[in-house]
């Protein structure tokens, strides 16, 4: 399976577009390489690469890295999939590892429910998925809408921005 160009468009949303690097804790523009540096669709750049993108880039450069950001994570749900799953369940676990990383993906009681057979009308494949609403060990009110709305697609085919 390949994500879906709905969901493709939902996730530039979600990340939107920043042609000059910026500090991703800040939200603002920067000139010199910080941890958190990023462009384009929520692209962290490397130390050792921020001489390639220190100027800013083009839209093209940024779908490029766009697509290059995402494969490893649709490549990721894809190999621990162990069942036939719709496409909108497909999209919402791409989704999810794109935010969590693939190794929490791995990890998760989500994925794990996933292949035993629960269905999108499981509670309890609901809040194992809804649990990943924390940061630096607090709940955070943005993961609690993205987590939102990566279940409406997993259990509805709603792709919505919160």
């Amino acid at each position: 399976m390949v994500p879906s160009r709905t969901l493709i468009e939902l996730l530039k949303q979600v990340e939107s577009l920043r042609l000059r690097p910026y500090d991703d804790q800040t939200d603002q523009e920067i000139s010199a390489w910080v941890p958190g540096a990023t462009v384009g669709y929520g692209h962290l750049i490397p130390q050792a690469e921020w001489h390639t993108f220190k100027g800013g880039i083009s839209v093209v450069q940024a779908n490029a890295l766009f697509e290059r950001d995402l494969a490893p994570f649709v490549a990721g749900v894809r190999s621990r999939l162990h069942r036939a799953v719709l496409q909108q369940e497909f999209d919402a676990m791409v989704m999810l590892a794109f935010n969590i990383g693939n190794n929490a993906f791995a990890g998760s009681r989500a994925q794990g429910l996933i292949n035993a057979g629960h269905a999108a009308d499981s509670h309890e494949l609901e809040a194992a998925w809804k649990s990943w609403n924390r940061s630096q060990g607090r709940v955070m009110q943005g993961l609690v809408r993205r987590r939102q709305c990566e279940w409406d697609i997993f259990s509805k085919g709603v792709y919505a921005r919160w």
